[in-house]
C-alpha cells in the first residue's frame, strides 16, 4: 500500500517527460520562427554599431570632450583618417547614412569630405571649415559623439517624435519634424473604425445565424467565410476594380441617380475593403459565443414580464460580450498591421505605420528605424492585449 503514491508520482513524472519530448519540436519551431525574430527586432532598435565601427579614431578623440566649446584639435586628423578608411572599405555610404539620421543634411557633407581626401597629417579645423562651415560647429561634433556609442535609444525616441536636447533632457522634436505620432494616431483610428464598422455588421448577422435553423445558419456561415478562400492580395485587387470611377460600385449607384464617388485612393474605399476582409474575424468569435447561449433564458424573461429590449440588454448581451470583445480585439490587432490594402487602395492621407516601416526597409535602408517603429507598435499592441485580457479573464481569476 505504501508503494502506490510513489508509483503514481513516477507515472505522472514519466507522462510529463513524454509530453515535453513531444512538444520539443513545436517549442523549437516557435523559438526560431517567433521569439528569435522579436528579440532580433528589439536588439536592432537599440543597437546600431555603424558609426562606432566607421569612426573608431574619431570616437577616441571625442571620448573626453564635454561638449562645451570647440571640438578638440585631434578630432580633425582622426576624422580624416576614418573617412579614408571607410572609403577604402566601401562603408562610406553606410556611415554617412547613419550619421544623417542623427543630423539631417550631414550625409552629403560626409561624402564631400571623404572625396576631398584630406591627408590626416595636414587635417585641421581650417581645412574642414573650407569644405563646409558646419565642420567647425560644436553641435555637429556633439551629434557625432552621441552616435559613436553602439547602444542608443535614439531610434526609439525618434519613433515617438522625441529627441535628446542639448542639456541631455528628452524633448519633443520641432512640429515640422513630428510625423510618427500622427501616423500612429492615424493607424489606431483606422483600426478602430474598421473594428466598429465590422462589429455593426457582424453582431446582427451572428445573432440571426445563432437563432436560425441549421441549414440556414450553415449557409450564412459559408457566405461570411468566403473572404477566407482567397488571398488578401486578390481581394484587394478585386476591390481596386470595383471601386474605380467606372467600377461596379459606381455603376450601381448611377442606377439610383447617385455618384460617381471617388472611392479609390480614399479613406472610404479603404474602409470598405478592410471591412470586407476583417468581417469573418469579428463574426466568428461572436457567433461561437452566441451559439452556446440558451434561448430559453430570453423566453423565461418574456414570461416574467420583461420587455424584449430589456431582456436582451440585461440577459443576452452580457453573455455575448466575451465574444464581442474577442472579435473586436482580433480585428483591431490585425488592422494595425495592414500594409497591402492601405498601399493599394488608400491615398497619401491613409498611409499607416506599416507603410513607414516598409519605406525605411526598402527605400531608406534604415533597418534600425524600422525596428524602432515596429517595437513601438508591438508595445502598444501588448498593452491593448493585456487590457482586453483582464476584461476577458474569468471572474474567478480576476478575484484572485
Amino acid at each position: 500500500m505504501t508503494d502506490t503514491p510513489v508509483a503514481g508520482r513516477s507515472g505522472r513524472d514519466g507522462a510529463r517527460s513524454r509530453a515535453v519530448l513531444l512538444a520539443a519540436p513545436l517549442l523549437g519551431l516557435m523559438a526560431l520562427a517567433f521569439f528569435a525574430p522579436i528579440l532580433w527586432l528589439l536588439a536592432m532598435s537599440v543597437y546600431d554599431p555603424t558609426v562606432a565601427r566607421g569612426l573608431p579614431a574619431t570616437a577616441e578623440a571625442l571620448a573626453g570632450w564635454s561638449g562645451d566649446g570647440n571640438a578638440p584639435a585631434a578630432v580633425y586628423p582622426a576624422f580624416a583618417a576614418d573617412l579614408g578608411a571607410a572609403r577604402e572599405a566601401g562603408t562610406l555610404l553606410d556611415l554617412a547614412r547613419a550619421l544623417n539620421t542623427r543630423l539631417p543634411g550631414i550625409r552629403s557633407r560626409v561624402v564631400s569630405a571623404a572625396r576631398a581626401n584630406i591627408d590626416p597629417a595636414a587635417a585641421d579645423e581650417a581645412r574642414f571649415a573650407a569644405l563646409h562651415k558646419s565642420w567647425v560647429d560644436p553641435a555637429t561634433w556633439r551629434a557625432v559623439q552621441a552616435s559613436t556609442s553602439p547602444w542608443t535609444g535614439f531610434h526609439l525616441l525618434a519613433a515617438l517624435d522625441l529627441r535628446v536636447g542639448a542639456d541631455g533632457s528628452i524633448e519633443r522634436v520641432p512640429a515640422e519634424q513630428a510625423i510618427f505620432l500622427k501616423v500612429f494616431q492615424r493607424t489606431f483610428l483606422l483600426a478602430a473604425a474598421v473594428t466598429l464598422l465590422t462589429l455593426i455588421l457582424a453582431f446582427p448577422v451572428a445573432y440571426f445565424a445563432a437563432q436560425a435553423p441549421r441549414p440556414l445558419a450553415t449557409l450564412i456561415l459559408a457566405l461570411v467565410l468566403l473572404p477566407f478562400w482567397t488571398s488578401m492580395l486578390v481581394r484587394t485587387a478585386s476591390w481596386m476594380v470595383l471601386l474605380q470611377k467606372e467600377g461596379a460600385v459606381n455603376q450601381i449607384l448611377a442606377l439610383f441617380g447617385l455618384g460617381p464617388l471617388s472611392l479609390m485612393y480614399s479613406t472610404s474605399g479603404l474602409l470598405i475593403a478592410m471591412m470586407h476582409i476583417q468581417l469573418p474575424f469579428t463574426f466568428l468569435p461572436i457567433y461561437s459565443v452566441m451559439k452556446n447561449i440558451p434561448t430559453q433564458q430570453l423566453k423565461a424573461a418574456y414570461s416574467l414580464g420583461a420587455p424584449p429590449l430589456t431582456a436582451f440588454r440585461r440577459i443576452y448581451l452580457p453573455q455575448a460580450m466575451p465574444g464581442v470583445a474577442a472579435g473586436c480585439l482580433l480585428t483591431f490587432i490585425l488592422s494595425l498591421g495592414y500594409y497591402i490594402t492601405p498601399a493599394l487602395i488608400g491615398g497619401p492621407q491613409d498611409q499607416v505605420i506599416s507603410n513607414s516601416v516598409a519605406n525605411y526597409i526598402n527605400a531608406e535602408l534604415n533597418w534600425h528605424m524600422a525596428a524602432a517603429l515596429s517595437v513601438v507598435l508591438l508595445a502598444f499592441t501588448f498593452v491593448l492585449y493585456a487590457a482586453f485580457g483582464r476584461y476577458l479573464a474569468p471572474s474567478s481569476l480576476k478575484a484572485k
